[in-house]
């Protein structure tokens, strides 16, 4: 891998922390309105469409019927996919979105612990560094910048939940390298959606069917595409576009960015900016990045 296909992965990961900002914005207002389930098997029908629909137009991506090779492979992902939105949506209930995008950035953490357990990648002095400044960071702006919150570990059950979310989406990055065997990212997400769609509503089957979709508010709908279309489609692929040419750990690095998208997006919509005592764990979380990125070695 040269360094120019290391850099089309870290314009991948770029891209995909903007799109995710926006799934926190919209999420924290419709997660209250339709059960996390029924939304994750809504984003994953319609957005398995859309990538089924370019993978019949542009078949030089690859052929769907690609997915029928060791199908086994994308119920795990599936299932490490589907997960990681389930619980984001069910902790959106109660977390605020800049303090559930500040959860989202303790995942290149995970990832690096992920990638040496099944890929053996290693950390070094300078990931290390990076990745505990990094999580210094989030966890400031989890706690608010409340130090006594912070030793008494006084963390929402929101940010709880969409912790272990995360752990999941983590897990998911270098299990799409481990399992790869040949795929573009293009079939191989669709297979990770199919799976992931099908295994949510098998467990999600009685909130699905009771769920009065006709009468869904106008905010669950423009979230259910904005998700389906931009942070699940989209995302999925540059993810795993991504993890073919970079570290586990370099590639969730852009979750440090999601942060800054979701308070410009929140002030957007009328939120206002935060407080000035978040400054310090956004500094550090954009110095972490820095560090990540300093280094470009391409994947192993």
């Amino acid at each position: 891998m040269n360094r120019t296909e290391a850099l089309r992965g870290h314009a991948a990961m770029g891209l995909f922390s903007a799109l995710v900002a926006g799934s926190f914005s919209l999420g924290v207002r419709a997660a209250n309105l339709i059960d996390p389930a029924a939304i994750t098997v809504a984003r994953f029908v319609i957005a398995a469409g859309v990538l089924a629909g370019i993978a019949l137009l542009a078949p030089s991506r690859g052929r769907p019927r690609a997915l029928l090779q060791a199908p086994w492979r994308y119920l795990l992902l599936g299932a490490a996919f589907a997960g990681y939105f389930v619980l984001m949506f069910e902790g959106l209930k109660t977390a605020p979105a800049v303090a559930a995008s500040a959860v989202f950035t303790l995942t290149p953490i995970m990832a690096a612990g992920f990638g040496w357990l099944l890929l053996r990648q290693r950390m070094t002095g300078h990931l290390a560094a990076a990745l505990a400044l990094g999580g210094a960071g989030a966890l400031w702006v989890i706690f608010r910048g409340d130090l006594g919150a912070l030793a008494g570990m006084e963390i929402g059950r929101g940010e709880a939940i969409y912790f272990v979310g995360c752990a999941l989406h983590a897990l998911y990055t270098p299990l799409v390298r481990r399992l790869n065997r040949g795929e573009g990212p293009l079939i191989s997400s669709l297979g990770t959606l199919v799976a992931g769609g099908m295994l949510t509503a098998a467990w999600g089957w009685g909130a699905l069917t009771a769920t009065a979709w006709g009468t869904l508010p106008a905010i669950v709908w423009i979230t259910i595409f904005y998700v389906a279309i931009f942070a699940s489609a989209f995302t999925t692929m540059l993810v795993q576009y991504a993890a073919l040419r970079l570290p586990s750990a370099k590639v969730m690095a852009y979750t440090y960015l999601t942060p800054l998208w979701v308070i410009a997006l929140e002030a957007a919509l009328g939120r206002g900016m935060p407080g000035p005592v978040l400054l310090p764990g956004i500094l550090a979380t954009l110095g972490a990045l820095a560090l990540l990125l300093k280094s470009d070695e391409p994947a192993r």
